[in-house]
């Protein structure tokens, strides 16, 4: 997947969504948009190979390590997207609300959990299992993405068992909803 394939689906005369670009080195950073479209979804990003390798989430990330989250591969999108919310108007691909849920840096690490390097983060993307250590606001610690067997596009996004894990049922909706009430206090002050 390539940026062409994010510019060809959208009309940037009809969207807010910036228009796709090449970045500079990462920054190693990660987003989670909560895109309230059809369906309501999270979209998960990282910061690789100077774009946002992008996967759809329909139940938001969890830190349950229990909890084994859907992960759907979609086009790259631009570095630039990283701070994208706003509304998507009606008949546009991917119409519908994007707000940030979460965002933070990220570290790709190899099996003893030592940083490793883009290309190695890379690589490990395309041989199907990348395991990532998150510093965010809601999400923290390691993870892993696992792509299934004989799918380029089903993945599973897993949270590892280590301290930050919660052993308690996980819904991003009722942290979507902490985040969006605080947002309106403090627009009103």
């Amino acid at each position: 997947m390539a940026l062409s394939t994010y510019n060809k689906k959208r009309d940037f005369k009809n969207t807010p969504e910036p228009k796709g670009t090449g970045g500079a080195k990462n920054k190693f950073r990660f987003v989670v948009q909560r895109h309230d479209a059809t369906r309501l979804h999270y979209d998960f990003r990282l910061e690789l190979g100077g774009v946002l390798k992008s996967w759809a989430v329909p139940k938001g990330p969890s830190m349950n390590p229990q909890d084994k989250r859907l992960a759907v591969m979609v086009e790259e999108h631009p570095v630039s997207y990283f701070n994208f919310e706003g509304k998507i108007p009606e008949g546009n691909y991917g119409a519908g609300n994007v707000e940030i849920w979460d965002k933070g840096v990220f570290f790709p690490v190899n099996e003893d959990l030592e940083k490793i390097e883009d290309r190695e983060a890379l690589r490990a993307l395309k041989e199907g299992e990348l395991k990532i250590f998150l510093k965010g606001e809601k999400l923290e610690g390691g993870f892993v993405l696992v792509r299934l067997k004989n799918d380029d596009k089903n993945w599973l996004l897993i949270k590892h068992k280590d301290e930050f894990a919660v052993k308690t049922k996980y819904d991003s909706e009722k942290f979507a909803k902490k985040r969006s009430v605080k947002k309106v206090k403090a627009a009103k002050k």
